[in-house]
């Protein structure tokens, strides 16, 4: 198989895990949905290009933290179904790392919004 090909392949792989990934599990509908309302929020308040960056890279980052975690649960389903208190905390801590990127996002998204949304009234 040429280096062409093979680097092409992976792209098709990864595209197969995005779509894998949206049509699997729920949350990233709902992170989706939060962004797809984010990017609204931006367009509607005249967001810069600096706070675009800012948004952009928040919603990145709490998706990639949710396919990581999602990733981690299937490999831990398939590793075993027992209980296991090593992949119960691995299982706590991957939600721990979304929950706080969601956390960080919220923040980010007052820090934004608010004084946009305090000047319209």
């Amino acid at each position: 198989m040429t280096f062409l090909k093979k680097r092409i392949n992976s792209f098709k792989y990864a595209f197969t895990g995005i779509g894998t990934f949206f049509k699997s599990q729920t949350h990233p509908k709902i992170h989706l949905a939060a962004a797809v309302l984010v990017i609204a929020a931006g367009f509607i308040l005249n967001v810069s290009t600096t706070e675009w960056l800012a948004l952009i890279l928040t919603i990145a980052f709490v998706l990639t933290a949710e396919a990581f975690n999602s990733a981690l649960e299937l490999l831990c389903d398939k590793v075993t179904k027992e209980q296991s208190p090593l992949i119960k905390n691995v299982k706590d801590i991957s939600a721990g790392a979304v929950l706080m990127s969601a956390l960080a996002a919220i923040v980010v998204g007052i820090i934004i919004f608010s004084p946009k949304l305090i000047a319209l009234f």
